[in-house]
Formats: C-alpha cells, structure tokens, sequence
C-alpha cells in the first residue's frame, strides 16, 4: 500500500474538503393541496400527481 513520503499540510486538507457540505432538500408546493413536496413525486398529503388522484392518502 502506497504511503505518503511527506505530511500534508492543512491547507492541502481543508482544500480537498471544501466541498463536504449538505444541501437542502428542493421542495415545491403541492398544486392541489399547497403542501410541500419532492419535484417528480406523488403528494403524500393528498396523493395528487401532474393534476391527476394518483393514489388515496394515507389516513393520519
């Protein structure tokens, strides 16, 4: 296994991991029922798709 022959340095590190950063998750809103939802999927609130009743809802 291949080992380094010298130390990184920090800034070598802290440049390497400059990009470790969470996103928030996009959402829009529901067009039937104005909740939040994933793009592309299903409204778990009301079980809406593109304007059609997909599925029934799931009872609270």
């Amino acid at each position: 296994m291949a080992l380094p022959k010298r130390r990184h340095s920090r800034t070598r590190g802290r440049k390497r991991r400059t990009n470790w950063k969470l996103t928030a998750p996009n959402v829009v809103a529901c067009e039937n029922c104005q909740q939040t939802r994933l793009p592309h999927h299903i409204c778990p609130h009301c079980g809406f798709y593109d304007g059609r009743q997909v599925m029934t809802a799931k009872e609270a």
